[in-house]
């Protein structure tokens, strides 16, 4: 059987200007990654991200471990079908909704890095309305469009992987959310509670043989866990 190890993105610059960028704490991360790859061994025979920055970043960082230690890493692809889904377009088209049941909302998602908590609880609430279908908003894409380029994505994968190929994808937590939906068969509300426990840089694990696929392993973080630094582990 083959293997495709979907990793989530280092921290990103939440409350900054331009989120698209890792934080220190996230290039560290990446960092960590590669070496703890590097000491398993791992024999990668393709790695791919999606074409955003912190994407790309993280998987240059934790590949560039792995060469130093001495590993042969196939270069890096890219391919958009696995970039995360543009939650800055959501939050605009259920803006007016948002703010009838919830005046203050405006000021939370101005100031996101000052009030993360209520951040989280404003965010839930739009994600929710996103994924049930039931709030078509002109010119978003919605949810079971994501599904499908992610899908696409995914079996474009299989159809080029041999049987026993491992494949590293950098992608985002949603784009792995998208994933277990369709494997495990979830409703895409219950995959989103999943979605918000997924760390920086956590190794999700798929197997498969031909188009079989099946979740072998969901966030594994112990290469963050075994250093004993809390503030390594983080979720946006």
């Amino acid at each position: 059987m083959g293997s495709i190890y979907l990793i989530r993105h280092g921290q990103a610059s939440f409350g900054a200007d331009d989120y698209d960028v890792l934080s220190t704490t996230g290039v560290r991360q990446a960092q960590v990654l590669g070496e703890h790859l590097a000491g398993l061994g791992l024999r990668l025979d393709r790695c791919l991200a999606g074409d955003l920055q912190r994407q790309r970043h993280t998987a240059s960082e934790a590949l560039e471990r792995m060469r130093e230690a001495g590993l042969d890493v196939p270069e890096l692809e890219i391919d958009a079908a696995f970039n995360e889904f543009e939650a800055d377009a959501v939050i605009r088209a259920h803006l007016d909704d948002l703010l009838q049941h919830e005046p203050q909302a405006l000021h939370i998602l101005r100031n996101a890095a000052q009030h993360r908590g209520e951040f989280q609880r404003l965010f839930s609430y739009v994600i929710a309305r996103w994924v049930s279908g039931e709030h078509h908003k002109e010119g978003l894409v919605s949810w079971q469009e994501f599904l499908d380029t992610v899908h696409d994505g995914l079996q474009r994968l299989l159809r080029q992987a041999s049987g026993k190929d491992n494949i590293a994808v950098f992608t985002s937590g949603g784009t792995i959310t998208a994933v277990l939906q369709q494997i495990v068969g979830m409703p895409a509300i219950k995959a989103f509670e999943l979605n918000w426990q997924i760390v920086n840089t956590s190794l999700s694990r798929l197997k498969f043989r031909g188009d079989e696929v099946s979740l072998a392993s969901f966030n594994s973080h112990v290469h963050l866990e075994l250093l004993r630094a809390p503030e390594l582990i983080t979720y946006r």
